[in-house]
């Protein structure tokens, strides 16, 4: 039996990347090797390089507690390793949110992070740079019995008291639902662990699969990182259902709270009506089956608000059963293969057209850039071979205006070079201005100051005033920010035009930037802000130690990360805008000297002419050369970019 197509295609797509990645590094390598590159052009492309090379593809299971995610796992991506990596059995196998991913500086384990870092300041994000937060068990890659026995403690539990169980944000005393779950002594169980990470040397997993299953409604709504972070970062979302519950309140609560708003081009949203086996029924036909399994996807469809078409009905266990005995009827009867397809015709070829594109703009950049360098290079030498040889037959008074002319050029453009100096004067303090708006500093201040406020106020109405000024100054600071970047983008447009104008170099347009993404993500969080900090309700019932800390961990953390990207952005682009003009002058800067050496060598017979005019063309002929190999170079790397995944073996002939 042939791999699941989701496998195969994934592992056609790592090997896409992987034929990108060796083309761009013989990219950098020969700019390096030729002495072309610069700064900027060597960060872009190593930048470039380090996102392929930690390329992660980002799948989320989510459900409601035994609806099967364990099982539908270990169906879909480890059904060749012959056994279950994920414990799948009656009831709560996984308690709390897990990572699935592999790092080979690490052994493989099953790390743990204790509920009651609940209590403590930090996100998990944060926590996963704490490695003592963690508790750490190995897993035993030669024995399934050992591993599968580690693994259980993600079904970890603990008896505490309601007051702890609250402080951990786990329940809320008001609610009904928690009163029936506490115990006679008062006690109530909640998960032993709040976050799971498990390194696992699994193929997939090796090429970048990151696998996040979130367990149950409650983890979704007491973890608030996995709905500002995970669930939005992930690149495909599966929704689990099962048949044998149907659609409860709670399903339509995660769908509508958590999924549904996932929205984005590079998003796949699927719902699975798994365990579809408890409605095969040995005394009904297969068309009753099929018309009762119709019968719910239709249902459950409708109760989320989506044609039936985007519901796909499986049974994970019979899937998972069928590949381990090699059974393809019975994998066929499962329907996890239509799931599979589904899967792999939304999520990987929009998960390559977005790496592609970014490698793309990056590529086409650095060699439209090296490209200009070069024919300009060219133009200048061969105008230096016509001005020599319309020396030939001359006598020494036009070589020595010559002579004179080359001089006054190259004083005229160090006149220029004083203006540019200055403009890079008046850059730098609208640099410097743009930082005091955007920077890191200015956010870790406006952080500190409304921590402050909110640990000094003593009323609600004190809370929700500091964390929206928050907001509200934050959203300034970009406003200002994209005003600034305008002005200083109008300032190189103009001083780039001056210079061709004046001294003939190549007619630049400088690369535009937005920070209109960045708005767009702090009006996500400011919704998010309304809907779980600003209510009333909230501030009555959440402590005010608790909801600053929470706001903290989640919002305030999320904002920092933000602008974090905001900033890495920005600099990148302030390098590119100005490091075109560096280069163009220091080229003609170059050219203008090598010229006045040339025509004063020829006065003074220390050269010949036709020496001269030899040495030059060689430079002509050595310049072509390299324009032709940076185009062969930029066509490989065109050629892997639009390979189609299903035959791509480039790495390993490039």
């Amino acid at each position: 039996m042939k791999s699941t197509t989701l496998v195969d295609e994934f592992e056609h797509y790592s090997t896409w990347r992987d034929a990108v990645y060796v083309r761009v590094e013989a990219l950098r390598d020969w700019l390096n090797v030729q002495e072309l590159g610069d700064a900027e052009s060597e960060m872009r492309l190593n930048q470039l390089l380090g996102r392929l090379q930690e390329d992660k593809l980002n799948v989320a299971f989510v459900a409601e507690f035994s609806r099967g995610k364990s099982e539908l796992i270990n169906a879909i991506f480890f059904s060749d390793y012959r056994q279950r990596v994920l414990p799948s059995s009656a009831g709560r196998t996984t308690m709390c949110p897990t990572e699935l991913f592999f790092d080979p500086l690490r052994r493989p384990s099953l790390r743990l992070l204790p509920i009651d870092t609940k209590t403590r300041e930090g996100s998990i994000a944060d926590f996963k740079h704490d490695a003592d937060a963690w508790t750490e068990f190995p897993l035993n890659l030669d024995s399934a019995e050992d591993m599968s026995a580690t693994l259980m403690r993600l079904a970890d539990t603990v008896d505490v008291d309601a007051s702890t169980a609250e402080a951990f944000g786990l329940i809320n005393p008001a609610d009904e639902e928690t009163a029936r779950s506490l115990e006679r002594d008062g006690s109530i169980a909640i998960p032993r662990w709040r976050h799971a990470l498990i390194n696992f040397p699994h193929p997939l997993l090796k090429q970048g699969l990151v696998i996040l299953d979130t367990p149950g409604l409650n983890a979704i709504g007491t973890e608030p990182e996995l709905t500002l972070n995970m669930l939005p970062s992930a690149h495909a979302v599966l929704f689990l259902l099962a048949a044998d519950t149907g659609v409860t309140r709670s399903d339509i609560e995660i769908w509508r709270q958590y999924i549904a708003p996932v929205q984005g081009a590079s998003r796949a949203r699927l719902v699975v009506l798994n365990k579809i086996d408890g409605l095969w029924d040995e005394l009904k036909t297969q068309a009753q089956i099929d018309a009762e399994i119709a019968k719910q996807v239709a249902s459950s469809a409708a109760l989320l608000d989506l044609p039936p078409s985007q519901v796909y009905p499986v049974s994970a266990q019979k899937a998972l059963v069928a590949k381990v005995k090699r059974d393809a009827a019975l994998l066929t009867k499962s329907r996890l293969p239509e799931l599979e397809a589904a899967l792999s015709q939304e999520l990987i070829p929009c998960k390559q057209a977005l790496v592609g594109e970014s490698a793309q703009a990056a590529v086409e950049d650095v060699v439209i850039k090296t490209t200009e360098l070069l024919e300009t290079r060219l133009a200048t030498i061969q105008d230096q071979v016509d001005e020599l040889q319309g020396l030939r037959g001359k006598n020494r008074d036009v070589i020595q205006h010559m002579m004179v002319k080359a001089n006054e050029d190259k004083q005229q453009f160090e006149r220029g070079l004083e203006q540019f100096n200055a403009l890079r004067n008046v850059f730098a303090t609208q640099v410097e201005a743009l930082r005091q708006r955007l920077g890191m500093e200015a956010l870790r201040n406006e952080v500190r100051h409304t921590r402050q406020a909110m640990e000094k106020s003593h009323f609600s109405v004190g809370l929700r005033e500091a964390m929206g000024r928050f907001f509200r100054q934050l959203d300034g600071n970009l406003d200002a920010s994209s005003a600034t970047i305008k002005e200083i983008r109008a300032m190189m447009t103009a001083m780039y035009q001056k210079f061709s104008d004046e001294h003939g170099l190549a007619a630049v347009n400088p690369p535009d930037h937005s920070l209109q993404k960045y708005r767009k993500e702090m009006a996500r969080l400011e919704r998010i802000f309304d809907e779980r900090f600003n209510t009333v309700f909230k501030m009555l019932t959440v402590g005010q130690h608790q909801l600053t800390a929470r706001f903290f961990e989640t919002l305030a953390s999320k904002v920092v990360q933000v602008f974090e990207l905001a900033n890495s952005e920005t600099e990148a682009w302030l390098k590119a805008l100005i490091a075109p003009m560096e280069t163009q002058v220091r080229e003609h800067k170059l050219q203008l000297k090598r010229r006045l050496e040339s025509v004063s060598r020829i006065h003074a017979a220390t050269e010949t002419l036709d020496e001269r005019i030899a040495e030059l063309e060689t430079s002509i002929g050595s310049v072509s050369d390299q324009l032709d190999s940076l185009a062969r170079i930029n066509l490989r790397i065109a050629d892997a970019l639009v390979d189609e995944l299903g035959g791509a073996l480039l790495a390993k002939t490039a």
